[in-house]
C-alpha cells in the first residue's frame, strides 16, 4: 500500500500555493514524501501568470512548474481532468499516454475559471481573447502579421470586449501594440482601439471615484467607448452591434465574463452564479468531507456580505490555507480559518499608468506612475513564486498567511 496523497488539481495561483503549502506543512511535521504524497495535475507543464496575458511581452508568464515543485518534494502530471468521483476518491486524468485513475486521500480543487464564451456568430472563429497564455501567443502572432494583409478597412482597427479590468488592461496596451508594429514595417496608418460594454459605464463595478481616472487614461491613449451595446456577431472583418452600428476590424478580442470551471458541477454541490463551490472559512467544500477548493472556483464568504473575487489576490492565500489545512485535517490536526480582512484594486492602464484603490468602495489611493510602480512590484515580483530553486524559501513562501496591501513604491525603488 502507497503513501496517502493530497491530490491538488489546477497548476494556477491557488493550485500551485496549495500544493507548496502542503508540501511546507509536512516538512514542518517531519513527514517524509513516503509518508504523504503531495501531486498536482496541470494541462501543462508550467504555472501560467495568467493575470500578465495581456502585456506585450509573454516571455516571462510562463513558470516551469519542476522549478517550483521539485526542490518542494511536490509531484506533477501533465493532463487534463476528465472526472471526479467522490464517493470511490478517485479523479480521471487524461494524459499523453493514457487515462489514469488517481486516489486521493485528501483533494483540493484549484481548476480555476475560464472565459464566458456566448453563443455570438463568428465569436469561436475570429474571437481572441487573453484568457489563456496560448490565446495570448495566438493574438501577438495575428497582431503581427496584421502588415502582411492586403491594406483594408479595419486593418489596424482593435475591438476589445468586455469593458471590466481585463478588458480595460487590454484595451490599454493595444495602441502602443499596435503602433509598434507599424513602425517596424514601416507604416504610418491609422489605427483605433475601440472598449465596447454592454453597460452604460466602463468599469461598472469600480464605481464612481475610480471610473474618471479610467476614462482620462482611455482618453489620453486614444482609445474609443461604445458603452450600452450588444455584440450581435463578427465575421473576421467587422463587428456588429445591437445599435445598428457595423464595425470594421481585422481584430476583435473578447474579455466578456468569467466562470468557474465547469467541473464544479460534477461534484453535486450547489454552486453560485459564476459556477463556483462553496467553501467554509478553512476552505472545506461544504457537504464534502474530504475535499478543499481554491481559488476562482471556491466562494468564500468574507464578511460583510462580501466573497473571494477571482483575482490572484484571493486565490494564493485561499491556495495557501486550503493546502495547509488538507495536511491537518488527513492527520487530525487542527485547522486554520482564512479571514481576508482588506481589498485593493491596482488596474494596469498602460503607458499612462495604473490606478490604485482600497476597499470595496475602491477609494482611490494613486494614480499615474505612483500606482504604475506598485503594479510592477505585483505583477513581477510578488505575485512570481521564489525561481531560485532554494528549498528553504520556497516553502517559507507557502506558509499560511495573510500578506497585507502592497505599498506604494517611491520613485526609484525596484521593490
Amino acid at each position: 500500500m502507497g503513501p496517502r496523497r493530497i491530490l491538488v488539481l489546477g497548476g494556477g495561483f491557488a493550485g500551485l500555493w496549495s500544493a507548496l503549502a502542503a508540501a511546507r506543512q509536512l516538512d514542518q511535521l517531519g513527514l517524509a514524501p513516503d509518508a504523504v504524497e503531495v501531486l498536482l495535475v496541470n494541462r501543462d507543464a508550467f504555472h501560467g501568470i495568467r493575470v500578465r496575458n495581456y502585456e506585450p511581452d509573454l516571455t516571462p508568464l510562463r513558470v516551469p512548474l519542476e522549478a517550483v515543485l521539485a526542490p518542494a518534494g511536490v509531484r506533477w502530471l501533465v493532463g487534463e481532468v476528465g472526472s471526479i468521483d467522490l464517493a470511490a476518491r478517485t479523479v480521471t486524468v487524461l494524459s499523453e499516454s493514457w487515462p489514469q485513475n488517481l486516489a486521493y486521500d485528501r483533494l483540493v480543487f484549484a481548476l480555476g475559471s475560464q472565459l464566458l464564451r456566448p453563443e455570438v456568430p463568428g465569436l469561436v472563429e475570429h474571437g481572441f481573447d487573453v484568457d489563456t497564455y496560448a490565446g495570448a501567443s495566438k493574438l501577438a502572432m495575428h497582431l503581427q502579421a496584421l502588415v502582411q494583409h492586403p491594406e483594408a478597412p479595419g486593418q489596424f482597427t482593435a475591438v476589445v470586449v468586455g469593458a471590466g479590468l481585463t478588458g480595460i488592461e487590454a484595451a490599454c496596451e493595444l495602441p502602443a501594440r499596435l503602433r509598434s508594429v507599424q513602425e517596424r514595417a514601416g507604416l504610418a496608418q491609422p489605427l483605433r482601439v475601440v472598449l465596447v460594454d454592454h453597460n452604460p459605464k466602463v468599469g461598472s463595478d469600480m464605481g464612481d471615484a475610480a471610473r474618471p481616472v479610467i476614462e482620462e487614461a482611455l482618453a489620453a491613449l486614444g482609445v474609443e467607448l461604445r458603452l450600452g451595446v450588444r455584440v450581435d456577431g463578427l465575421d473576421g472583418a467587422s463587428i456588429r452591434f445591437d445599435s445598428g452600428e457595423i464595425l470594421a476590424t481585422s481584430t476583435v478580442l473578447w474579455c466578456a465574463g468569467m466562470r468557474a470551471s465547469p467541473l464544479t458541477a460534477g461534484c453535486g454541490v450547489a454552486t453560485d452564479a459564476l459556477g463556483r463551490l462553496p467553501v467554509d472559512a478553512v476552505l472545506r467544500v461544504e457537504g464534502l468531507r474530504d475535499v478543499f477548493a481554491a481559488g476562482d472556483s471556491a466562494n468564500l464568504a468574507l464578511g460583510d456580505g462580501h466573497t473571494s473575487v477571482m483575482s490572484c489576490q484571493h486565490g494564493r492565500p485561499m491556495g495557501r490555507f486550503a493546502g495547509h489545512n488538507a495536511v491537518c485535517d488527513l492527520l487530525g490536526l487542527p485547522l486554520l480559518p482564512l479571514r481576508i480582512d482588506w481589498y485593493t484594486t491596482i488596474l494596469d492602464l498602460g503607458p499612462w499608468g495604473a490606478l490604485y484603490t482600497e476597499g470595496w468602495d475602491r477609494q482611490v489611493v494613486a494614480t499615474g506612475e505612483t500606482a504604475k510602480r506598485t503594479k510592477r512590484l505585483i505583477n513581477g515580483v510578488r505575485i512570481v513564486p521564489p525561481l531560485n530553486g532554494d528549498r528553504a524559501e520556497i516553502l517559507a513562501a507557502a506558509a499560511p498567511v495573510i500578506q497585507r496591501p502592497p505599498p506604494l513604491q517611491p520613485l526609484g525603488s525596484q521593490r
